[in-house]
């Protein structure tokens, strides 16, 4: 048992290690979504090539305190607890964990895995990588992963090109992009984007983007 147990902190070690400088070639969720869809669109872009519009958007809209937490927001996950199911408490870097390493469902396993993964790699990597990976494996469309895929997908233009307005609606469909469309906006998803318009530009003005922006 112990020796198991040993083997397995080595492979998350090893594994999360290994995402710090390489590009996760796929996800198990892409994998699953290319094989149900008979497809996926997902092409891996550097930070410096998404637009900071989308950096701030998508911490605006997923987890304004990024850069303030360790993995975990307690306030958010107490808030979420509060509420019940009206909201969730997963911040960018749960996200993270669960979208590069796990499966997508609810199961007692995978939110354990996911508690032991995050601080793993909230201290092997860097706030800007942990941004940079989530931008690049979440799902903006059904089959559609990343920054880059999306802004081609939705807008015809590459990611380092968003607007703020373009940024946000890309960010409103977060994280439920099968219900939600950026480029056929529905008077809600107008809403939600521009309120995570006016969330980045306070991020930015009170300082919440120093550990991802330049």
């Amino acid at each position: 048992m112990a020796r198991a147990t040993l083997a397995s902190v080595a492979v998350i070690l090893a594994w999360v290690g290994l995402y710090a400088v390489m590009p996760p070639p796929t996800t198990p969720y892409i994998f699953s979504e290319s094989r149900r869809l008979g497809g996926a669109e997902y092409a891996w872009v550097p930070m410096e090539e998404i637009s900071e519009n989308l950096q701030r958007a998508a911490v605006a809209a997923e987890d304004a305190n990024f850069c303030l937490h360790w993995g975990f927001d307690m306030d958010a996950i107490r808030a979420a607890i509060d509420e019940g199911a009206a909201r969730g408490g997963s911040t960018i870097s749960q996200q993270v964990a669960k979208n590069a390493f796990l499966w997508h469902g609810r199961s007692w396993l995978r939110k354990a895995l996911e508690a032991v993964i995050t601080p793993v790699m909230e201290a092997l990597w860097p706030k800007r990588r942990v941004l940079e990976v989530y931008l690049n494996v979440a799902e903006f469309a059904p089959g559609v992963f990343g920054a880059e895929a999306a802004a081609r997908h939705h807008f015809g233009i590459s990611a380092a090109d968003l607007s703020a307005r373009q940024a946000a609606l890309l960010a409103a469909v977060l994280p439920n992009p099968s219900e939600r469309d950026a480029s056929a906006p529905s008077a809600w998803v107008e809403r939600r984007a521009a309120a995570i318009r006016d969330g980045a530009a306070t991020i930015r003005a009170d300082g919440r983007d120093a550990c991802f922006a330049n």
